[in-house]
């Protein structure tokens, strides 16, 4: 009861935000899946005990720099049903609070002035998923009111290089890993190498593992989820970093 009342206290917001965790290799990155200033809920296939206190740092990039809180295991989800596994985790300390509760005040808030349209790239040979992709868009287009996004898509690495090498430039790729023709690690290699294309962002949704995942943010990926996704995640992903703000 006595978690239920917290939670109810401190209603959390669904940001996806990049986590480490301090003393293990380089490569050990997770996200969040939610925050508030009280916890969050961290995705990850860590092997985790309810009361197990941890070192975490949050950051987000181009955008958040790095914070470092230590936080307490209260739950694990470990059940498919529910979603990719993970663990809810509280803050015990009141400064890392504050700090949590500073991240939430400056998550973006919907749009409430006319913007430019946005153009996102979704990358993906499977078309049930681009279906899935383009309603998710949609559902953050009429959210944010008066954002306008135009979605294009392209089947694998190459034919997206094609079409980033002609204007008007995409704001934000969306991609899979894995791909015919040219996969996506190829594909952020290359992006990452033109001085045209790397400050685009790339947001990567995968069925790849953790060796993938590393791979991936070793070669530049802004923002790895592993599927499958939440309708949620998609569009908040999309809107941090497009730094939609009111």
């Amino acid at each position: 009861m006595e978690h239920v009342k917290e939670k109810r206290r401190d209603p959390r917001v669904p940001l996806v935000l990049r986590v480490d965790h301090p003393g293990l290799p380089s490569g050990a990155l997770d996200a969040t899946e939610n925050v508030s200033s009280g916890g969050l809920f961290v995705r990850t296939e860590r092997d985790l005990e309810v009361g197990q206190r941890l070192p975490l740092v949050i950051s987000f990039p181009g955008l958040l720099d790095p914070v470092e809180i230590e936080a307490e295991v209260v739950r694990i989800r470990s059940s498919p049903a529910d979603g990719p596994p993970g663990v809810a985790v509280k803050v015990p300390a009141e400064s890392d609070r504050a700090k949590l509760a500073r991240i939430v005040e400056a998550a973006p808030a919907p749009a409430s002035s006319p913007r430019r349209a946005f153009t996102v790239l979704v990358v993906e040979d499977n078309p049930h998923v681009v279906e899935m992709y383009e309603y998710a868009l949609r559902k953050l287009k009429v959210h944010e009111g008066r954002v306008r996004f135009t979605v294009e898509y392209a089947a694998n690495g190459h034919e997206a290089l094609r079409r980033l090498a002609e204007p008007p430039r995409p704001d934000l790729v969306i991609s899979d890993l894995y791909m015919p023709v040219m996969d996506g690690f190829s594909l952020v290699e290359q992006m990452r190498a033109d001085p045209g294309l790397v400050g685009v962002p790339v947001f990567m949704i995968s069925a790849g593992g953790n060796d993938a995942r590393l791979r991936a943010i070793e070669l530049g990926v802004d923002v790895y989820l592993q599927k499958p996704v939440q309708f949620s995640d998609i569009v908040s992903t999309v809107r941090m970093l497009l730094h939609l703000r009111s």
